[in-house]
């Protein structure tokens, strides 16, 4: 007798006879098997229960199971259906898999095959349940989910970033150091139609230009000194996926020459090599470097800069996006915890106002690391001032966020300010509510109208180079 396997099972079949041996054998086996004498009754318990497989007689007195097989595809598409039948042909065996069947037999059926062939239908479908497991872990890690922030400016991002995502567009991610933007390359794959390919990512200012325009095209042995084999590139690893390419900006002339090339025809050789390669590749590229200004240069290819700006993302800097510090902070501080063991349940009001209040320069990053330090070395289940970095709690200077430019002045007492970025920093920390940012600014609701119209404030003004 074969181990227990763990399973549900139907069988349909009108013979009772047969119905009954069946079930037997398939129960002696170790899975939970029930029966059904017709189709109506066949689909009333797959209403009532989710079976993984359905071993169903073709030949039934109310329908065929080509109907049992055709109403599963439409109302229980995870189970699997093995038809049966007594006068096999090749034809409707052919039909019967087009038509989504699991597989097709002709009576008598030898025990072992339909065994086999169930034991093939539940692995199957385990596989599919652990593929799907893992996706929604890989959306949950590198989707949308794993970019933080509801600031304004973020949430124009989000909408680029799925836009997009689903074409084979060019994007080009622009952003200080420590902002993000691999995260956000990361995102665009994960929500494309290639994201069971690979995501290759390449840090090009990590590499000097000898060995950068070998990482990524590949060379073969005896193209220059240490080549001592055969180097398959990025750009074929990514074949079919996405290509990352961060800090673009410090390509040199002659690789940029290369990437144009790729960008127009798809096609590139290896080092060293006259075998031409065809690729699949979407490019997503990245820079903290202003390209306009190093084009003017001529630092940066002209032709190339065009191409590569097609889509182009900004990745807020921190000191921009105040209003989210708390939403990073809840975020990370539960992955922290999970990381070394503690218990941190909260950031009282005074570190988070330094939090708030610091300029960030290092952005997401170096927030990340000032709280994983905090989670560590504080003493307590709640992270207080004393458990930050002096830097923070001495930088008083003038912080990114309304809050802190405002304080509890009004607006005609914040005299360092340009009366227009002070409103729309009051607009963005009070979610364009005009109610609400009135008030912060101490004036009534009819001056701020007035005010927005005649400095010509709205949300697309405001964003539309975002």
């Amino acid at each position: 007798m074969a181990t227990a396997y763990s399973g549900s099972l139907l069988v349909v079949d009108d013979d009772k006879h047969i119905r009954v041996a069946m079930a037997d054998y398939l129960r002696s086996l170790g899975y939970r098997t029930e029966t059904a004498g017709d189709c109506s009754e066949a689909i009333r318990r797959m209403e009532e229960f989710p079976f993984e497989v359905v071993v169903c007689d073709v030949n039934l007195p109310d329908r065929d199971g080509f109907e049992l097989l055709q109403w599963a595809r439409e109302n229980s598409p995870d189970a699997a259906i093995i038809l049966l039948t007594g006068f096999g042909t090749i034809e409707s065996a052919v039909e019967a898999i087009r038509m989504g069947a699991f597989d097709y037999f002709t009576k008598p059926v030898i025990d072992e095959e339909l065994s086999l062939s169930i034991e093939r239908a539940i692995g199957q479908r385990q596989l599919l349940k652990e593929n799907m497991k893992l996706k929604a872990q890989l959306n949950e890690k590198h989707g949308l989910s794993s970019i933080i922030g509801k600031d304004y400016k973020m949430l124009r991002m989000f909408e680029l970033i799925e836009s997009v995502a689903e074409t084979r567009t060019t994007v080009l991610i622009l952003g200080e150091s420590g902002t993000g933007k691999t995260v956000t390359a990361r995102s665009i794959h994960q929500l494309s139609d290639r994201n069971d390919r690979p995501f290759v990512e390449v840090a090009c200012g990590a590499l000097p230009d000898s060995l950068l325009e070998s990482e990524l095209f590949g060379h073969v042995a005896g193209s220059f000194t240490g080549a001592t084999h055969d180097k398959v590139g990025k750009f074929l690893q990514a074949d079919g996926g996405t290509l990352f390419l961060d800090e673009i900006a410090t390509a040199s002339p002659q690789l940029q020459v290369k990437l144009l090339r790729v960008l127009q025809d798809r096609e590139f050789e290896p080092v060293g090599s006259n075998e031409t390669h065809k690729i699949d590749v979407r490019l997503i590229l990245a820079t903290n470097e202003d390209l306009e200004q190093a084009v003017q240069r001529g630092d940066f290819r002209e032709d190339l800069f065009y191409r590569i700006n097609v889509i182009t993302l900004t990745q807020p800097s921190l000191r921009d996006r105040i209003g989210d510090i708390p939403l990073l902070a809840e975020h990370y501080l539960s992955q922290f915890n999970e990381h070394t063991g503690r218990s941190i349940h909260s950031i009282d009001d005074e570190a988070m106002q330094a939090l708030q209040q610091y300029h960030w320069p290092g952005n997401v990053r170096e927030l990340l690391n000032v709280l994983e330090r905090a989670v560590v070395l504080s003493p307590g289940d709640v992270i207080t001032k004393n458990d930050l970095p002096e830097k923070l709690c001495d930088d008083q200077g003038p912080a990114a966020g309304v809050d802190a430019q405002l304080g509890t002045e009004s607006l005609k007492s914040a005299l360092t300010l340009s009366e227009r970025q002070l409103i729309v920093q009051a607009l963005e920390a009070n979610g364009w509510n005009r109610q609400n940012t009135a008030r912060t600014l101490g004036i009534n609701r009819t001056t701020l109208y007035k005010k927005m119209k005649r400095y010509d404030i709205d949300f697309e003004s405001v964003y539309k180079h975002v």
